[in-house]
């Protein structure tokens, strides 16, 4: 399908192809969108937002990186934390409080929220938020109101790889069964990130299930080290867990059978024990990718009715997972990363089927500065974008929308560059001794909610955007 984009930018048409200007930021842009809302975010460096609907309200809960900036509640410094915001009104977001990291830590990146009245153990009236703080710990907060969070618990500290990394990332939290995947270091894994199963159905006691990874990242296993970095983060769904390995190298796409995953092999004296046979037992399908490609997310579309295969008996109706390699350096001194649809027709021998990229010369994204290519995706799973559109991340080409309805063929139909700003942070690279330095949107993870809104989060200190789809790109959502 031909691909027809029109910027918009202010009213005006943007060159987006010259690089002095960019070397100065540049103006949004944009096709099928329309902007609602935004805030700075105390010009603080985001990673992950999370839209929920609380006590009546809509309320946003944001995961930063490290850092610090002023606090204009309470008028002092704080470390980068976890932001609040109410987002009822999306054109008028309003700032509610901000939960530091504690300890020495620095930033919060990631967010989960939980109500107590969905998990089987907890206070009913009480809702919950799970996050990492810093690379040292897994954190709960009471945030039944979100205005005055109170700290609950410490669920895990991080430990050491044998070469002394100490880390965290993405986690997530099944508000149904309690159950949590908590991504960390453990003590004596070979690989910084390693899956750490707990049970937060009662959140006031954590109770460990598990470690996971890859065999050859245990304490006893020697060789090469599978998965490059380590987990990056696990999506339930169903009976399935997809693993994704290794962000931005040595990437791969492990499915896994939850209840096996959880109980282990009943025939071993110890069902779950770290052993070859034990973190084995629960694979059904992996994928390896080459070297320079990695594992940032595995995003599950599962019974996707493809309107073109009608006619075949067999096999009409499939499971997809949305891999996405993640972009990590600067100008495009990289190998190019993309989106990869993978077929689970036949789970034990995932394929990749066809990918989505975002053409460079749509912009000059490899000369506008910061990074290009994909980060995240969104993580909702509810209409009414699930299985027919798709979100996506892309750092300094902004938040793109895929029609993902036939995974052998995704189609953009929308993007949202926002403007950068004063706050907007700079981003560098150093090139045979030179270092040049230029300011671009780092557009860092996205997600979706049941209004149809798309909330972005700038990994520049750029801050929130709330953007809503229009034109043919809205008229999908309502079929």
């Amino acid at each position: 399908m031909a691909r027809i984009y029109q910027i918009v930018v202010s009213g005006l048409l943007a060159c987006v192809a010259a690089a002095p200007a960019l070397a100065q930021g540049h103006p949004e842009e944009r096709l099928n969108t329309r902007l609602v809302g935004t805030h700075d975010l105390q010009a603080r460096s985001a990673y992950h937002p999370l839209p929920v609907e609380q006590g009546g309200r809509r309320i946003l809960y944001v995961g930063h990186h490290a850092g610090e900036a002023v606090n204009p509640l309470t008028g002092r410094v704080e470390v980068n934390g976890t932001s609040i915001v109410d987002v009822t009104d999306p054109a008028r977001p309003v700032y509610l409080h901000h939960i530091p990291a504690t300890g020495d830590a620095q930033g919060a990146q990631m967010v989960q929220i939980c109500s107590g009245a969905d998990l089987p153990d907890a206070d009913p009236e009480e809702t919950y938020l799970l996050r990492a703080n810093g690379n040292q710990s897994h954190e709960l907060w009471d945030v039944s109101d979100p205005s005055t969070p109170a700290f609950v618990t410490t669920v895990a500290t991080m430990g050491h790889t044998p070469d002394g990394e100490q880390n965290t990332h993405k986690n997530w939290w099944e508000c149904d069964t309690g159950i949590a995947y908590l991504i960390g270091t453990v003590d004596g894994w070979r690989a910084p990130r390693v899956v750490q199963v707990f049970d937060l159905s009662n959140p006031f006691t954590p109770r460990r299930i598990r470690d996971f990874s890859l065999d050859g990242v245990q304490p006893d296993a020697s060789g090469p080290v599978p998965g490059g970095s380590g987990v990056h983060e696990v999506v339930p769904l169903g009976e399935r867990l997809y693993l994704s390995y290794g962000t931005s190298r040595n990437g791969v796409l492990q499915i896994v059978d939850r209840e096996r995953f959880l109980r282990g092999d009943p025939r071993a004296a110890g069902p779950l024990a770290s052993s070859p046979s034990g973190l084995r037992f629960p694979q059904i399908g992996r994928l390896d990718l080459p070297f320079f490609w990695g594992g940032h997310t595995a995003f599950p579309l599962v019974d996707v009715e493809l309107a073109d295969y009608a006619p075949n008996r067999d096999q009409r109706t499939r499971d997809f997972v949305v891999l996405v390699s993640e972009s990590v350096a600067n100008e495009c001194q990289e190998a190019r990363h993309v989106v990869f649809f993978v077929d689970l027709a036949d789970e034990a021998h995932p394929m990749p089927v066809s990918t989505f990229q975002v053409p460079e010369a749509d912009g000059g994204f490899c000369v506008r500065g910061g990074r290009f290519g994909p980060h995240g995706t969104q993580w909702s799973m509810s209409a009414p974008f699930y299985k027919t559109l798709q979100v996506f991340s892309w750092f300094n080409a902004g938040m793109r929308v895929v029609d993902v309805r036939n995974p052998f063929d995704p189609t953009e139909v929308a993007f949202y560059i926002p403007a950068t700003t004063a706050n907007t942070d700079v981003r560098c690279l150093t090139i045979d001794g030179v270092e040049r330095c230029k300011t671009a949107i780092q557009t860092n993870n996205v997600e979706v909610d049941d209004r149809g809104l798309i909330y972005l989060v700038d990994r520049a200190n750029t801050g929130l955007h709330i953007v809503e789809l229009t034109g043919p790109a809205a008229a999908l959502l309502n079929e």
